[in-house]
């Protein structure tokens, strides 16, 4: 049965356009020039990292987020980011009585916004920086599984990346969800990994409450 349901951040919870946007205003790039190059490397199976590599050389991305904090553009995002499904989701969830959590490739300074937006909705917030492992690494995996109470095959994960996400998490012993939105879903989607691996593929978070609740039926 699943007894519990951890999410991604990104592009699972948090819609990250205007976060990629002012990233291509702080190199100085068009946006529309900046969002076509991050589709051609995710497209290529390459780190999206390598994005910021093709218009500046050398980028380093930890030293470019200290200098746009110190300028006053640090990295944020707040309520009006989140997709639209995801408070009705988490709030069904709950009711259903699941354990929720939230785990994903984040910084300290995200990992505290989540805290101030999520913190009355989920029973713990992780991030790759509090724990020192990120996605796809099996050790960050194995810290979810770690503090989750529950066994393993319990945990449903939730993510946007079958890279990242989907195959990770199932390889660690999860049920995973595929969900369809931003660029590496809709990327992937129609891909062999993206149709056999994920547990359940949905369009909206709203999906997983009838999904869970059928899949613990029938695993009775």
């Amino acid at each position: 049965m699943i007894r519990a349901v951890v999410f991604d951040v990104g592009e699972c919870l948090v819609d990250e356009t205007r976060e990629y946007g002012t990233w291509a205003d702080w190199l100085g790039v068009p946006r529309h020039t900046f969002h076509a190059m991050f589709g051609a490397v995710i497209a290529q199976g390459r780190d999206y990292r390598e994005t910021f590599q093709e218009f500046q050389p050398g980028f380093d991305l930890y030293e470019e987020r200290e200098k746009r904090a110190a300028a006053g553009q640090a990295e944020a995002f707040g309520e009006t980011d989140l997709y639209a499904d995801v408070r009705p989701a988490l709030a069904q969830l709950r009711g259903a009585g699941l354990w929720l959590g939230i785990a994903g490739n984040q910084t300290v300074r995200a990992g505290r916004i989540l805290r101030d937006l999520f913190s009355r909705d989920v029973d713990l917030i992780g991030t790759s920086d509090d724990w020192g492992a990120s996605k796809p690494d099996p050790e960050f995996f194995k810290r979810v599984a770690h503090v989750v109470p529950f066994a393993v095959d319990s945990i449903l994960y939730v993510g946007d990346r079958c890279d990242n996400d989907i195959r990770p998490a199932r390889e660690a012993g999860m049920p995973t969800a595929l969900v369809r939105r931003g660029p590496w879903a809709t990327i992937q989607w129609n891909s062999t990994e993206a149709r056999e691996l994920p547990t359940f593929r949905v369009d909206s978070l709203l999906e997983l409450p009838d999904l869970v609740s059928k899949f613990n039926g029938s695993e009775r």
